[in-house]
């Protein structure tokens, strides 16, 4: 049984966090052997050579024209005790002044006379105060040649007398000598550290590195897997969270729009199956009254006439919720315009509630009107803000309970005007308020929609009043109704 071969993602998470972390590793033992052991030799002669330097400002600053000077020999005595160097003070013209104190023997003093001739000849021909250099003396074996850094200065600056060569040899000048030692064993001995904290660095560092990639990578993984099953049409799927904030606030949001997939699925169903049954019902009832009148009614007046009234009743009802499907579709794609204007909200409603007085008469309906005498005026499309209360109205009756009194009531409300359907029915329980305003959506409190209307007249209302950018909402109390509101801006006359 063959396997296939498993090829490496060079542009996967694991794999570029893998590579990233090894190469800070390897980047950083590679400045460290930079540092340690290439550097070591340069900076050791430069800190030396500052450190002479120093010495040498110090004792210059210190000086006050007598070489002789107690205080001047201390000092000497001083730092040459307290540091690994030899000082010596001559004229210009060779003559011993002072020697250090430790080092005055007579071997100190033909050790160094040569180099303090070189330096006698350097600092004469230099335009400076200062010069230095380092000699080598050798030893036998090159790795371990004895170096010395010599710094040459004046105590004294020559006077200008014409003579250039007489001023030199009558100033003061002092010869500083501080022993280089090999740093050739130290660099070895570092050399054999970094071998080792080099092969373990890397090895923390490739474990480190396989440890993170894996621990980040995974979970993406799981992630990606669920998405796809998501993407097969399995909207329950619950995404795993991981061990970092990112992640586990991506799992947290795809598991909510999982979720949310999922109820949109359902009320798609739901909506289809609704859309479907109220078309079918006003269908079926149109071809049963026309086969009637085909089959019994055709030559009897007064049932043909009530058979036609029913299929031209459907027909309407059908018209109804095709327009209402029309205008939700046309409202949710944003190409609804609205025509705004100017106009009394209480005059509107009045005029409109003329047209339930059939309901009063014959079905015993009450409906209370309660405005101010002021007109309100507010400033949108008319004939929408009309559609919205016929909508609320026709709502409240439906379930107005068996006092049939529905109440409306339009009023002031700080800089706003308040639009209110009040009834007295079941009422909503709290946990399904905020799903009232969907499509076709079924409330366990008024169990079955009514087979008058298309089921979209409250998601008609939510899309109006979006569109007009006003507040709206509903209150209600389980058993003692509901109340249906809305807010427009004021518009002062």
């Amino acid at each position: 049984m063959s396997t296939k071969k498993r090829k490496i993602d060079f542009k996967s998470i694991r794999f570029k966090l893998w590579i990233y972390f090894i190469g800070f590793a390897v980047l950083l033992m590679v400045l460290i052997w930079l540092l340690q052991i290439y550097f070591l030799e340069n900076y050791y002669a430069g800190m030396k050579e500052q450190e002479a330097t120093n010495i040498a400002n110090r004792i210059v600053e210190e000086f006050e024209g007598n070489p002789n000077s107690s205080e001047l020999r201390k000092q000497i005595d001083d730092i040459t005790s307290a540091n690994d160097v030899y000082i010596r003070v001559e004229t210009g013209s060779g003559i011993p002044v002072l020697m250090d104190g430790n080092k005055s023997d007579y071997t100190s003093i033909l050790l160094y006379n040569a180099q303090t001739e070189v330096m006698r000849e350097k600092l004469k021909a230099s335009p400076f105060t200062k010069v230095t250099a380092t000699f080598t003396e050798d030893t036998g074996d090159k790795e371990n040649n004895m170096r010395t850094l010599a710094l040459a200065c004046y105590l004294t600056k020559p006077a200008s007398t014409g003579d250039d060569s007489e001023a030199f040899e009558n100033s003061f000048i002092l010869y500083l000598y501080s022993p280089l030692y090999p740093v050739q064993s130290t660099v070895t001995i570092l050399r054999v550290q970094l071998i080792y904290i080099t092969l373990i660095a890397a090895l923390l560092a490739f474990s480190l590195a396989l440890y993170l990639a894996n621990r980040i990578s995974r979970p993406i993984k799981n992630i990606t897997r669920s998405a796809a099953e998501m993407g097969k049409g399995n909207y329950g799927v619950q995404f795993e969270r991981g061990h970092y904030t990112e992640i586990t606030e991506l799992a947290n949001t795809l598991t909510d729009a999982s979720r949310e997939l999922e109820k949109t699925e359902m009320y798609q169903k739901d909506l289809i199956a609704n859309v479907s049954h109220d078309l079918r019902t006003p269908l079926t009832m149109i071809k049963s009254y026309a086969e009637m009148i085909r089959d019994l009614s055709g030559n009897n007046p007064k049932k043909r006439e009530e058979h036609l009234n029913v299929i031209i009743d459907e027909a309407d009802r059908l018209n109804t919720l095709v327009n209402d499907m029309l205008s939700m579709s046309r409202m949710q794609s944003k190409k609804m315009i609205l025509e705004m204007s100017t106009f009394d909200i209480c005059e509107t409603t009045a005029s409109l509630l003329t047209s339930y007085d059939i309901l009063k008469d014959q079905e015993g309906y009450r409906f209370s009107f309660r405005r101010p005498s002021d007109p309100l005026m507010v400033n949108a499309d008319a004939a929408k803000i009309k559609q919205v209360l016929s909508n609320l109205i026709n709502n409240a009756v439906k379930y107005c309970g068996e006092d049939k009194e529905i109440i409306i009531t339009v009023k002031k409300s700080g800089r706003k005007v308040r639009c209110e359907v009040s009834d007295h029915g079941p009422g909503i329980a709290p946990d399904e308020i905020n799903h009232v305003w969907e499509r076709y959506y079924k409330s366990s409190t008024h169990h079955v929609r009514p087979t008058d209307g298309s089921g979209l007249g409250l998601s008609i209302v939510k899309e109006i009043l979006t569109l007009h950018k006003a507040e709206y909402g509903v209150n209600s109390k389980v058993g003692k109704g509901s109340t249906f509101w809305f807010e427009l801006e004021l518009v002062k006359k």
